[in-house]
């Protein structure tokens, strides 16, 4: 038997070879990243971390410049900013329409353009910060969607912008929700948001 098996060894090193190559795994999918604004950053970054195939949910500010890219600034409403949080997915576990859906259904209201909850300014517009042609065809597929299926009672406000950066936020912001389940303000406005995430996604919601 040992020299059958070394005789099939050398036929399949000889069709290799004649192949031009080794046999190699496929190449798993790279991860996307998509920057959604809605409201304040620490409920967005509740949702979108909770689900499926998100990396990492980063909160941050985007749509103004680097060098004004700061809470206190961005509180202003002048800088341009809105408070946003980058996604980082798996495309191969959670898809970008799945992402898009959490983001108009669960994560805010995108009927309200420049206010969530009690939030009230530029900075908490609706927004999505789109990188190229793909991102922009999904999220206007997503709005059309919607608007044909009369989900909500008022228009989609929600602006679609040239993505031109991305700054993370300071780092106390990050993980909010999680470390301050009892803060006033994370109870009334962003743990409803993971109450309704479970109730109308419970399969793309993480196990903990």
């Amino acid at each position: 038997m040992t020299h059958l098996r070394n005789r099939f060894g050398l036929a399949l090193a000889l069709v290799l070879a004649l192949a031009g190559g080794t046999v190699r795994p496929a190449a798993a999918e790279p991860l996307q990243t998509i920057v959604l604004a809605g409201g304040c950053f620490w409920g967005m970054e509740a949702v979108f971390g909770d689900l499926k195939g998100v990396t990492e949910a980063m909160p941050g500010y985007s749509g103004g410049a680097a060098a004004t890219a700061h809470y206190e600034i961005v509180s202003t409403g002048t800088t341009g900013h809105a408070e946003s949080v980058r996604v980082t997915y798996d495309p191969a576990k959670i898809t970008l329409r799945q992402i898009l859906d959490v983001y108009f259904l669960v994560a805010h209201d995108p009927t309200e353009l420049n206010r969530q909850g009690p939030d009230d300014g530029t900075q908490y517009r609706s927004a999505i910060f789109v990188a190229g042609d793909e991102q922009r065809r999904a999220a206007q597929a997503e709005i059309d969607r919607l608007t044909a299926e009369h989900h909500f009672g008022a228009p989609i406000v929600t602006k679609l912008e040239a993505y031109h950066g991305f700054y993370p936020a300071e780092a106390y912001h990050r993980h909010y929700v999680a470390l301050h389940p009892d803060n006033p303000y994370v109870a009334f406005n962003d743990l409803p948001k993971l109450a309704a995430l479970q109730q109308t996604y419970p399969r793309l919601v993480a196990q903990k």
